[in-house]
């Protein structure tokens, strides 16, 4: 080999790595898949939040489309898009699900006092018992559920007025006459 061919191997390698990084770049991180798009809500069995004595499933997914919200009051972007679920739960015709993840009660419960609370029902997971089977790995997340219990989308961090109307609201109506 001369030594001009094993001058450009170093130099191909470079090449090659600078374009994966480049193209590595260009990727959003809000729009990492997920295996449970289509597919059934994970089932699982979780307190209230606001009542340690009831035990909630995945049956609260059905009949009515749902967004299922994932929080904590320790997190600086669920506070930054509470006052939009608040606005979403005001105006819509959905079920706002909040699922509390990796929290402590007491500060979950203070928040919604300081804040509001836009949820119709709260799952409270301080483990991450069921988050591991949703796919949950932050928070904000937020999952579009139909009528079925069958996850439509997801969404990876915070919403505001133009995630809510261009992204989530048209999947919402997609699935509001099925």
């Amino acid at each position: 080999m001369s030594t001009t061919s094993r001058a450009l191997i170093p130099l191909g390698i470079f090449i090659t790595l600078a374009a994966l990084l480049f193209y590595g770049l260009q990727l959003d991180p809000r729009k990492v898949p997920s295996p449970l798009i289509d597919q059934p809500a994970p089932t699982f069995a979780l307190q209230s939040l606001k009542d340690a004595n009831q035990t909630l499933t995945q049956d609260i997914l059905r009949g009515k489309i749902s967004l299922v919200n994932v929080w904590a009051s320790w997190c600086p972007s669920c506070r930054q898009e509470h006052a939009e679920l608040m606005q979403i739960a005001r105006e819509n015709d959905i079920q706002v699900i909040g699922f509390n993840w990796k929290d402590t009660r007491p500060q979950a419960l203070q928040m919604l006092e300081q804040f509001g609370d836009p949820y119709a029902i709260i799952l409270f997971d301080p483990d991450n018992q069921a988050g591991i089977n949703w796919g949950i790995y932050g928070a904000p997340e937020t999952f579009i559920v139909d009528a079925q219990g069958v996850i439509r989308h997801k969404r990876i961090g915070p919403i505001d007025r133009a995630v809510w109307q261009n992204e989530m609201l048209p999947i919402i109506e997609q699935y509001r006459n099925k």
